[in-house]
């Protein structure tokens, strides 16, 4: 997740928004390709070769978590405090199927439209403004890129694509994985290779990644990840639609309708942040997360925070977690969450014994 909108998710959505970093799908068709054309290493080198920045299209998202959908388990948190209904609001996003519109052109435009029923969840970025609208309590947040980061700061529409998703993965890619090519595909009408990454690791969870990368432009069109022990994804997130000619430009221009609830919010700059690496005071409760583990196994923690959610807050949370010795642990096919009796998070795609370890280091 980019590093300017993460840190406007409360404390108590860290869990999902830790796997929704983590987690990718794919279901593709098969193509007319030859995958014999190019070695593992060459299709490596021709999606780190892309430079697509300019887009639309639509995007089909949807998982296999092993988790109840959010969207039916009712209301979260205590009455009174907003940390309930972000972290039902991310579970959401999770664990429920959803479509979605992107646009992108170039670096500092961009539009991702959540289609929801009855209802649209936008964020966009156009030049130095950011907006994240929702038309079903009619809310949005506005911030402004900080002087000078306009260039490098991360489009929102950019992190929920296949393309980011799969960068993520490829720039992970290291002894610790063996790198095939499938069968080939084809994705959104467009021919692509199939790249598999499969963990060279006994504890890991994830069984394999493919990565649909195009034929022609090396953009990654689709990504799939699979759990030990299952033929099915465990998380998809695929263009089902795809033009690479520029948006229009008035796609951009968001104005709140009348009556939107506008709250304004500033977005730290990395400028701000010590040279020892210490949380800054516009950090507040999001401080930086520590790793520990290497490739497949790695494990990140998330300290403790002044609003970090407890599932005794949280009925939500408490449906979704299992009571163990320090703590509750979320457990999904693909990632395991351990929520600390002291607050902090840890996660990572590995079971909870090796998160309990780590917790009592």
């Amino acid at each position: 997740m980019p590093r300017t909108w993460h840190r406007w998710i409360p404390a108590a959505a860290a869990p999902v928004v830790v796997g929704a970093v983590v987690l990718g799908g794919v279901f593709a068709t098969s193509a007319s390709a030859d995958p014999a054309d190019k070695t593992p290493q060459q299709v490596l080198e021709l999606a780190a070769s892309s430079t697509v920045d300019t887009f639309s299209g639509t995007i089909e998202q949807s998982s296999k978590l092993g988790l109840p959908d959010a969207s039916g388990l009712g209301g979260a948190g205590t009455s009174g405090t907003s940390g309930g209904s972000d972290l039902s609001s991310a579970l959401e996003l999770l664990t429920a199927p959803h479509t979605l519109r992107v646009y992108v052109d170039g670096p500092s435009k961009s539009r991702v439209q959540i289609l929801d029923d009855m209802a649209e969840r936008d964020a966009i970025r156009n030049g130095d403004d950011l907006w994240l609208y929702d038309s079903k309590d009619a809310s949005a947040v506005h911030s402004t890129v900080p002087a000078g980061a306009s260039d490098s700061t991360e489009a929102p529409a950019e992190a929920l694509t296949p393309a980011e998703l799969a960068t993520k993965f490829l720039d992970a890619v290291d002894p610790s994985t063996e790198v095939t090519i499938g069968d080939p595909v084809k994705v959104a009408g467009r021919s692509a290779y199939d790249l598999v990454l499969t963990p060279d690791s006994s504890t890991t969870l994830v069984s394999h990644v493919d990565i649909a990368v195009d034929a022609d432009t090396g953009l990654a069109l689709s990504v799939d990840v699979f759990a030990q022990g299952s033929s099915d994804p465990g998380f998809h997130v695929a263009f089902s639609s795809l033009s690479l000619d520029a948006p229009a430009a008035d796609l951009f221009d968001f104005a709140p309708p009348a009556g939107t609830d506008v709250t304004e919010k500033t977005v730290p700059s990395r400028d701000d942040a010590p040279a020892d690496g210490t949380a800054t005071p516009d950090a507040g409760a999001h401080p930086e997360p520590t790793v520990s583990g290497t490739g497949w196994d790695t494990i990140v923690e998330l300290p403790a925070s002044a609003d970090a959610a407890q599932p005794s807050d949280s009925s939500m949370l408490s449906q979704l977690t299992t009571p163990v010795e320090g703590g509750h642990v979320l457990q999904t096919t693909l990632l395991t969450v351990l929520i600390t009796d002291d607050g902090r998070v840890l996660a990572g795609a590995v079971p909870v014994d090796s998160l309990l370890a780590a917790a009592a280091q």
